[in-house]
């Protein structure tokens, strides 16, 4: 029943991903070593999606802390609302889309100026208690901006089903596209010469 289940699945996310933009090759998704990790019994999810960007490692930093400009220079946020605001913690309501679907989550944003990381905690919505951290990497050939998802599943029957509609085909989307267009708009933003 499960492996009916994660083909359809499966089958249905195919199809989806035919109609999204095409994944640069820059950005990449980390995935268990032992394949999707529905094929585990598990009631864990982690998603890794990075790519390298050439520009100051501190104007990536506020850049990506900077939620008042997402929905501004990333197209498939709707918007960010702020609940509570202060320099280094936010509770904001995020909404994007995947594919032309509405979808928004209530998180708690914590600005690690000292270790250069940025968390978000999910409060509410399915990703209920989501644990997500932006790392910044000094590489040879740029910044290597890392966005970890971590979820443990409330209820593990449904883990498989839920790993691969919330993790692959939302949040690695969506992942996807932020890191991209953040990537366009801060190594244009940087390479621009004041005239």
């Amino acid at each position: 029943m499960a492996a009916a289940i994660r083909r359809g699945v499966s089958s249905l996310l195919n199809s989806a991903a035919s109609e999204s933009v095409a994944c640069s090759a820059e950005v990449a998704q980390h995935r268990w070593l032992n394949g999707f990790p529905c094929d585990a019994a598990i009631d864990f999810m982690h998603k890794t999606n990075s790519i390298v960007m050439r520009a100051p490692k501190t104007a990536i930093f506020e850049t990506a802390a900077d939620l008042e400009l997402w929905p501004k220079i990333l197209p498939h946020y709707r918007y960010i609302r702020f609940l509570e605001r202060a320099p280094d913690r936010n509770v904001v309501v995020m909404a994007a889309r995947r594919s032309g679907i509405p979808i928004s989550w209530t998180s708690e944003q914590i600005i690690d100026r000292d270790k250069l990381e940025i968390r978000f905690h999910h409060l509410k919505a399915w990703t209920k208690g989501m644990r997500v951290i932006w790392t910044f990497s000094d590489r040879f050939d740029g910044v290597l901006v890392s966005i970890s998802h971590d979820l443990r599943f409330h209820v593990a029957a449904l883990a498989p089903i839920v790993d691969l509609i919330i993790g692959d085909f939302f949040i690695h989307n969506v992942a996807n596209k932020t890191l991209r267009c953040m990537k366009a708009y801060i190594e244009a933003k940087t390479t621009q010469v004041p005239a």
